[in-house]
């Protein structure tokens, strides 16, 4: 299938899959013209990598999961619940950051904001 048949199936902009492949996250053949032709299994995987996206992770860390995600469960390595875990942990500390940042926010508008006086 061609890049635009790709996108209208997946929702995916033929830009990012012009990315994920130069990422290799996808692949596709090329005709005798040197139109890009993609398997018909590129729609799941776009749609995992959309998920992967999504769940905030990078093209590399992608990258390095796909392997994983694709082998059947009995040849898998234990390295994709390495990454997993080290993902979880990431935005874990980011959560935290986030929650930091929030209370220090909420406590500033508490301290500046000051109460109307009565009759007014």
């Amino acid at each position: 299938m061609r890049i635009g048949e790709l996108a209208a199936v997946t929702g995916v902009s033929p830009r990012s899959l012009r990315y994920y492949e130069e990422q290799g996250l996808v692949r596709s053949a090329r005709t005798p013209g040197g139109w890009r032709d993609f398997d018909a299994s590129m729609v799941e995987r776009v749609l995992l990598i959309q998920h992967l996206f999504a769940a905030g992770l990078h093209s590399t860390t992608i990258n390095e999961l796909l392997p994983c995600l694709e082998a059947p469960p009995e040849e898998r390595t234990g390295v994709m619940e390495q990454l997993l875990a080290q993902e979880v942990e990431r935005l874990e500390a980011k959560r935290r950051d986030i929650d930091r940042e929030l209370e220090v926010l909420r406590a500033l508008r508490r301290e500046t904001t000051t109460p109307s006086a009565p009759g007014a």
